[in-house]
Order: C-alpha cells, then sequence, then structure tokens
C-alpha cells in the first residue's frame, strides 16, 4: 500500500497535466459556450444542452494514457514493480474521479440554482446521465472518469508493449469485437430485446454497468503491464 501511494504522488509531481489541465480546459469551452449562449435569446426559458462537459472525460483519457506510457520506465527505475506502479497510477485516477466527480455534482447544483448560469444553459447536467440528486450525479461522474481514466491507461501500456503496430491492432480488435456482437444480435434476433433493455435502464443501472466495465478494462491493463518492456 505504501509503493502505491509513493506512486501516485509520483505523478503529481506534473500537476499541470492531471490537475490544471483538465479544468483549463473545461472552463474554457465553459466560457466559450456561455459567451455564444449569451448572444442568443433563449426561446421561454427552454434548457439548452451544449454537450461540452465531455472535454474533461477526454482529457483525463488522455492523461490516463500519458501516465503509463510517458512515466512507466521512469517509476521502475525508482524501484516500483509493474503491479504496484499500475495499482499506484490506478489508485491516483479513482482518487480524482473522487474529487473531480464530487467538483462537477457541485457545479451541476448551483446551474440549476441559477437558472442555468442565467442564460438557460446545461453544461454539467446532462439529460438522464447526469439530470438527478447530486449525489447520483457524483457517482456517474466518478465513475465516468475512472472508466475512462482506466481506458487510457490500458492504450498507454498496449503502446508502451507492442508501439504503433500494436496500438492499431488494439483498436481493430475492439471494432472487430463491437461488429461481431452486431452481428450475432442481428442473427439472434435480439435487438429488440436490447432495445427494450437499455430503454428500461435507469441512470443508477447504468452507472452500475459502466463501473463494472471499468472493473474489465483494469484488469486487463493490470495483466497486460505484467509483458510491457521498457
Amino acid at each position: 500500500m505504501n509503493t502505491w501511494i509513493k506512486v501516485a504522488r509520483y505523478h503529481l509531481v506534473q500537476p499541470v497535466l492531471y490537475v490544471a489541465l483538465p479544468w483549463s480546459i473545461l472552463a474554457f469551452t465553459f466560457l466559450v459556450n456561455l459567451t455564444i449562449l449569451g448572444f442568443i435569446p433563449a426561446t421561454d426559458g427552454q434548457a439548452r444542452y451544449v454537450g461540452a462537459l465531455s472535454s474533461i472525460y477526454v482529457v483525463v483519457c488522455t492523461a490516463g494514457a500519458v501516465m503509463t506510457f510517458r512515466s512507466l520506465p521512469f517509476g521502475l527505475a525508482l524501484g516500483a514493480s509493474r503491479r504496484s506502479f499500475y495499482i499506484g497510477t490506478a489508485l491516483l485516477a479513482l482518487a480524482t474521479a473522487v474529487l473531480y466527480g464530487l467538483a462537477l455534482a457541485v457545479l451541476s447544483v448551483v446551474e440549476g440554482s441559477t437558472g442555468g448560469w442565467g442564460v438557460s444553459m446545461h453544461f454539467f447536467r446532462v439529460p438522464y446521465l447526469l439530470d438527478g440528486p447530486w449525489y447520483l450525479t457524483w457517482l456517474t461522474s466518478l465513475v465516468g472518469l475512472a472508466l475512462l481514466h482506466v481506458y487510457g491507461m490500458w492504450y498507454g501500456l498496449i503502446y508502451r508493449r507492442w508501439s504503433i503496430v500494436g496500438l492499431v491492432a488494439f483498436i481493430c480488435a475492439q471494432i472487430i469485437a463491437l461488429l461481431g456482437g452486431a452481428l450475432l444480435a442481428t442473427w439472434a434476433g435480439a435487438w429488440d430485446s436490447i432495445g427494450r433493455f437499455f430503454t428500461n435502464l435507469t441512470a443508477s443501472g447504468l452507472t452500475g454497468l459502466l463501473a463494472a466495465l471499468t472493473a474489465v478494462l483494469f484488469a486487463g491493463g493490470l495483466v497486460t503491464v505484467r509483458r510491457v518492456t521498457v
């Protein structure tokens, strides 16, 4: 456990990528959207969703890839094992997801209390996913951030181990798996059942599925890191 914490602290030696950059980009996109909507009158106070909250998730995913690709050699040189480095990095991913998710939940509450920042803009409130009680928004944001962080970490490990060829193969394998699943569902005539399942799925239920997927991605990265060479 002590080694895991040291690895997490090691990553925070460069806080710009992991702390400042996600929130700087999010603040920039927020101000841009706020300025644009400020010049466009709202129709009878109708909520206007912008979808720009995705920017912080993209940055977090990218940061996860950089954390494993760029920092792994130096981390091993400091004496950390591959397994300890990976778990420590994932521990930091979880900690930041908890804090960032809470911040997003608070901003969502502020957004609701200010009438969409005075211009009916829904930046932090996303229909279905992030439009419920603050604690559910926190949980869903937390899981989403952790999932993309771990997913990015796996990409970094793949690139570190097999370079660009392995990265392309990894992406192609995921596309083939999705296409295979779609063909299988078509062959079995299961699309109606799949549609009903997701139609009846609540936001909390979807959060649970995403949490399970996060665990799967974590396990995949843990297996991959054992074979990574530096």
